[in-house]
């Protein structure tokens, strides 16, 4: 059985067998330690970007006939979703938080 481990990286989730741990590197350690909120921003949009056109470039190949694995072209593609509605997610809160903080006033 598996296990979805998403506590260290929010766009790219990492699956781990159960009883074992990873530490995947997060996306403020790919800064060499830059806690730079527009970087972690960019990476993570940058990750999710990765993965659809990778998925993209899978589900081409599949329709030329180039490539005979529909599962790990299945895959990719699910890889791909669950880190857009992730991303999507993260930013609705953050949109939330900005407009909580709007309106305080001062």
């Amino acid at each position: 059985m598996t296990a979805i481990n998403t506590s260290a990286s929010f766009y790219t989730p990492s699956v781990v067998q159960s009883g074992t741990t990873a530490t995947p590197a997060t996306s403020l350690e790919q800064n060499n330690g830059d806690s730079d909120f527009e970087s972690v921003l960019k990476n993570a949009v940058g990750g999710v970007e990765q993965l659809h056109s990778s998925a993209q470039q899978q589900v081409t190949q599949l329709a030329q006939g180039d490539r005979q694995d529909i599962h790990s072209v299945m895959i990719a593609v699910e890889k791909a979703d669950v880190a857009f509605q992730l991303m999507m997610q993260v930013r609705n809160k953050i949109v939330n938080a900005y407009q909580e903080v709007s309106k305080m006033q001062f």
